[in-house]
C-alpha cells in the first residue's frame, strides 16, 4: 500500500479532506476491519481512494464518490491491484458520502463509511470544518440563513454545518461495534 499513498499524493490540497484526513480514515478503517475481520486490501485501498476527486469536486461540482468510483480502477490497475477486489473498492468508494445515503452492501463498505463518518465527528470535526470554512470562504454564521433539514453534500455556514450534519451522526448509526464505541467517547 505504499506505493499506493505515493501515488494518491497529487490528488490532494491540504483541508479538511486533505492527506491528513486520508490518513485518519486509514487508520481507523484497519482498526475496525482487523476487528471485523475484513478483506485488508480492500478496506486500505479504499480507504487511501474514498476522497481521490475531492479535488475534482471542488473545480466542477461532480459528486467526488462517484468520480472516485471511476478513478480507482485505473490506479488500482497500474499498481498492480488484484483484478478481483477492484470493484468491491469501487463499491467502498461509490457508497461511502453521508449525503448520498446509499447502502453499503459489504462489511468493508460498511467499514469505510464508519471510519469516514468517525473523522466528521469530535474535536477533530471542529478542527476540520474551521479548516473547510477558511479554505472555502463561508462565513461561521448567518443569523438569516437557517440550517436544512436534510444535509445535501454542501452548506451555507460552519455552524449550519454542524446542525445538518456533524451532530446528526450518532453512535447507534454506525454499523461496526467499534465504530460505535468510538463515536461513543468523540461524543
Amino acid at each position: 500500500m505504499e506505493h499506493l499513498k505515493e501515488k494518491i499524493k497529487p490528488y490532494f490540497r491540504e483541508g479538511g479532506h486533505g492527506l491528513d484526513h486520508i490518513e485518519r480514515v486509514y487508520n481507523l478503517a484497519i482498526r475496525i476491519a482487523e476487528q471485523e475481520k475484513a478483506d485488508m486490501d480492500i478496506v486500505k485501498a479504499s480507504a487511501l481512494l474514498h476522497d481521490i476527486a475531492r479535488k475534482k469536486q471542488s473545480e466542477t461540482g461532480l459528486c467526488h464518490a462517484e468520480q472516485g468510483s471511476k478513478m480507482a480502477p485505473e490506479i488500482l490497475e497500474k499498481i498492480k491491484f488484484p483484478k478481483e477486489k477492484i470493484p468491491a473498492v469501487v463499491h467502498c468508494i461509490e457508497v461511502h458520502r453521508v449525503s448520498k445515503k446509499l447502502k453499503a452492501e459489504t462489511k468493508e463498505a460498511q467499514i469505510i463509511q464508519d471510519a469516514d463518518r468517525l473523522d466528521a465527528i469530535g474535536a477533530v470535526a471542529i478542527s476540520r470544518v474551521l479548516i473547510h470554512n477558511t479554505t472555502h470562504n463561508t462565513s461561521i454564521y448567518n443569523p438569516h440563513i437557517k440550517p436544512k433539514e436534510e444535509y445535501d453534500g454542501s452548506t451555507t455556514t460552519a455552524i449550519n454545518h454542524f446542525y445538518e450534519k456533524i451532530l446528526k451522526l450518532k453512535p447507534e448509526s454506525f454499523h461496526t461495534e467499534l465504530a460505535q464505541e468510538i463515536a461513543k467517547e468523540r461524543y
